[in-house]
């Protein structure tokens, strides 16, 4: 069942034109979701709320790689894509390899594009496009001191 979840660019945009068709205000975001702790769940369950339907962007391997250097991801994308199907808050879950995920927003057309407290809604990739479209851009707070990079290093001191 979660697995149906994972869908591609395109299941993502018949999608979201179908919920927003009945008048689901979408939230979207992003990010490469390695190592799934609590400040990822809370952090999920917050942008949900701020809407109908959350679809979430991840970033495949070959991106975390890009991104975070050559030992991330430490979970492959497929499991992490499950993990976060799972999620009851989580509606949509689509991979992206790009740098970005601009072209993945443009393509779903979110009312609400969401990201932690740690941006600026100047630093927001798609705040433009969302904005522009009359949608909202939100921040949301953090839960403090949990990160993966964090947890990666405490595992590595610890073990």
């Amino acid at each position: 069942m979660t697995e149906s979840k994972i869908v591609s660019r395109e299941q993502a945009i018949a999608q979201a034109d179908a919920w927003r068709a009945e008048g689901q205000q979408l939230v979207f975001t992003n990010g490469c979701f390695d190592i799934v702790h609590l400040g990822h769940i809370d952090y999920l369950e917050k942008a949900h709320n701020l809407g109908q339907r959350l679809i979430l962007g991840l970033n495949t391997d070959a991106s975390v790689s890009r991104i975070k250097g050559p030992l991330r991801p430490v979970v492959n994308e497929y499991a992490r894509a499950r993990l976060m199907a799972a999620l009851a808050f989580v509606d949509l879950v689509v991979l992206f390899d790009e740098p970005t995920p601009l072209e993945l927003i443009e393509a779903v057309r979110p009312d609400i594009l969401v990201k932690g407290d740690d941006y600026t809604v100047a630093t927001i990739i798609g705040a433009d496009f969302v904005l522009g479209r009359g949608g909202k851009v939100e921040t949301v707070a953090l839960v403090p001191g949990y990160s993966t990079t964090k947890l990666i290093e405490r595992i590595k001191t610890s073990y």
